[in-house]
């Protein structure tokens, strides 16, 4: 299995190289879902490409934002410069723009991004046909699921770091509840934030939302058998030595260790929560870090109060640099540092009065270990013949020289051409060299000038150029429509109300009870055991949230509504969408003016209603069942006291997920595109209203 390691910058992708990843993910300064890192432009993308391909790794180059209308000319243009750097494949949310990069450049890897939410084999079986050679799964996909997953195309997985609350690509929290899009790489994190619940147990403020970070090094070998091509490690805005720590820890892994340093380390880098096996293998107790929402370090011993003076009592060699958490019950209290040496532990300097008993937990070392140069072995031969052209041989690599003359005197022995040769001029080769010679001469600035060239030939011949090119020329925009008609999400109990000219779509509280007569509503996460526990008989079509409803409507035989979790954005997505879609629904972070633009027949837009921000594929009560109320709402109250409706349903096969409403209700004006009303959390709607951004665009 590929072990690919995240570059925010330059400096993480030569540690990840030399700590081991095979691979390496990284972000253009543009359509970088981590907008926030330091990124890479061309010329830091060509140097790292070429440091990779002479070790043998690879680079993915992630453009995995949403792209809208007026940067689609930027957005070709940066596919074509990290095409032409040496990318080896390109990472993409958008499955329609990705299809149309394929049709331009043949040659092209694509893979699909996790936030495109590939999490069920009709989502695979679309992303296949248009062009993805492999998907990086949601989050929540069951390993059942990957299994089947596996066969249609390759699968990778992340198996480190932090975890999105939301399911993967459809959150929308930071964007309508502080105007930076997570789909524009801007998340604010509203989910790492203090909240309460209106139910006993979950009324006090905690980290309601706030998932631990993910480690899944102990399940190598269930994903090996599932058929995972590749294990990622998430972590582009971490520093270099988490970098570092988590390929060594997972290297070792691989290797058929256990290993304990390595584990230690990386929890000593970054650790939020203790850690947690996501819900590939099921909710487990630890999926939620509800009481410490940052980095928790490891622990290492309790406060003993020593004279009034408090006092480590551990076995662990602290110095000076060390920083230090102190919880207390679980909780974070302040930070601490290491004051001085002391018997039986050490001294510790605190922002607070500490207390005997408090817990000590190691976050940060003064001087974090990074890895040694990476060097990639190869075999070098040389023939240095009297008579005949001197000649270099690497693998199918065959450099040619001058023809060599027989040495009058002092030939140049084996072990002079050796040590020349031992010579790389700061490239990542370890070379070992075999010569044959019957004593030539080689005048020394000669043979440095063959040794130079035979090196530059290598590193052409294992970093080739790219010759095709991407073609960018732009396509018409679509002709606009005028749409009066209005579409209406519903609540399963109200699903008989609607107008002559509305379509109705409903959202079961209950996905395994039929909908006949209307358009059932799809969520964006379903796997497929639950699909099938589906009856579709009788329905008008499907309103889908994730791409695999375009599989699944066909399969039906029935019409499909493509809804907001499509992120219809631009002209190319506009117009493949209509290829597999009856009616489709515009970016709901676009303008409004955005969206009469691309406001083809069969356009829709969200104008009015709920505005649905996240979608939960785990219980955010962490499975206390005996417990719980059942309710199919709740209340989310922030620090600001602002109210979230939280919305509880049943998937086909029982499985509790929940949906996150904004703390505003939608209102705007109508536009050229159909109105699309969502009501299914008309019960405890909001009083308060927002345009959300119809009149200036987040994207």
């Amino acid at each position: 299995m590929e072990l690919l390691a995240p570059a925010g910058g330059e400096a993480a992708a030569y540690v990840a190289l030399d700590a081991g990843a095979d691979a390496v993910y990284l972000g253009m300064k543009q359509f970088s879902a981590r907008s926030s890192a330091e990124n890479f432009d061309v010329s830091a993308l060509s140097r790292v490409t070429k440091y990779a391909h002479l070790l043998g790794a690879k680079v993915y180059v992630a453009l995995n934002t949403l792209v809208k209308d007026g940067e689609l000319s930027e957005f070709f243009g940066a596919a074509e410069a990290a095409w032409s750097a040496g990318a080896d494949a390109i990472l993409l949310q958008d499955l329609f723009l990705g299809r149309e990069l394929k049709r331009r450049c043949p040659a092209l890897t694509l893979h699909l991004s996790t936030q495109a939410g590939c999490c069920n084999v009709y989502g695979a079986e679309v992303a296949r046909d248009y062009g993805f050679s492999r998907a990086v799964l949601a989050r929540e996909t069951p390993i059942s699921e990957v299994e089947k997953i596996s066969r249609i195309l390759e699968t990778e997985v992340f198996v480190q770091g932090a975890l999105c609350t939301a399911f993967s690509g459809q959150c929308f929290f930071s964007s309508f509840a502080g105007g930076n899009s997570g789909n524009r790489g801007k998340c604010k994190q509203p989910c790492r934030k203090k909240y309460s619940i209106d139910r006993s147990g979950f009324d006090a403020l905690s980290y309601a939302l706030s998932t631990s970070d993910l480690c899944l090094g102990k399940r190598l070998d269930a994903l090996k058998d599932a058929g995972v091509v590749s294990l990622k490690i998430e972590g582009r805005m971490r520093r270099e030595e988490y970098v570092a720590a988590a390929v060594s820890y997972y290297r070792a892994r691989l290797a058929g260790r256990e290993g304990k340093e390595e584990f230690s380390a990386l929890a000593r880098a970054y650790n939020r929560g203790d850690y947690t096996e996501g819900l590939m293998f099921g909710q487990k107790e630890d999926f939620l870090s509800r009481d410490v929402q940052g980095h928790i370090g490891v622990r290492v011993g309790l406060v003993k109060i020593d004279g009034g003076t408090p006092v480590c009592r551990t076995s662990f060699a602290a110095k000076k640099g060390d920083c230090f958490k102190i919880l207390r019950g679980g909780k974070e209290v302040c930070g601490a540092y290491f004051s001085k040496t002391q018997t039986g532990g050490f001294a510790l300097s605190a922002e607070k009065k500490l207390l005997a008993g408090d817990e000590v937990r190691l976050t940060s070392r003064q001087d974090p270990s990074l890895p040694a140069r990476r060097l990639r072995p190869i075999a070098v031969r040389l023939e240095m013949k009297a008579g005949a052209p001197a000649k270099a041989y690497c693998g199918d690599l065959c450099y040619t020289g001058e023809v060599l003359p027989a040495a009058e005197k002092a030939p140049l022995s084996e072990e002079d051409f050796r040590a020349a040769f031992l010579r790389v001029d700061g490239l990542p080769l370890a070379p070992q060299i075999e010569v044959e010679t019957d004593g030539v001469f080689f005048a020394r600035s000669a043979l440095n000038a063959f040794r130079r060239g035979f090196y530059a030939a290598l590193c052409a011949h294992l970093c080739p150029k790219r010759e095709e090119k991407l073609r960018t020329a732009l396509p018409p925009l679509p002709n606009t429509a005028e749409n009066s008609r209005v579409a209406r999400i519903v609540d399963g109990q109200t699903c008989d109300m609607g107008a002559e000219n509305e379509l109705i779509i409903v959202k079961q509280r209950d996905l395994k009870v039929p909908v006949r007569g209307k358009y059932l509503y799809l969520p964006p996460f379903l796997t497929s055991e639950e699909i099938a526990a589906i009856d579709p008989r009788e329905i008008a079509g499907v309103f889908g949230e994730g791409y695999y409803a375009i599989a699944l409507a066909k399969k039906w035989g029935v019409p499909l509504f493509a809804g907001t979790g499509f992120h219809i954005a631009n002209r190319i997505a506009v117009s493949a969408v209509r290829e597999v879609a009856q009616y489709f629904t515009l970016s709901k972070e676009l303008s409004r003016t955005e969206q009469d633009v691309l406001a083809a027949e069969g356009a829709f837009a969200l104008t009015a209603g709920d505005i649905k921000l996240m979608d939960l594929i785990y219980c955010p009560f962490e499975k206390t069942c005996a417990a719980c109320s059942r309710r199919e709402f709740y209340s989310m109250r922030d620090e600001a006291g602002r109210i979230f409706p939280l919305r509880r349903y049943l998937s086909p096969t029982g499985a509790c997920r929940f949906e996150v409403y904004n703390c505003a209700a939608l209102l705007t004006e109508a536009g050229t595109a159909g109105r699309l009303y969502d009501d299914s959390a008309l019960a405890v709607r909001p009083h308060a209203t927002t345009k959300g951004h119809a009149e200036r665009s987040v994207l």
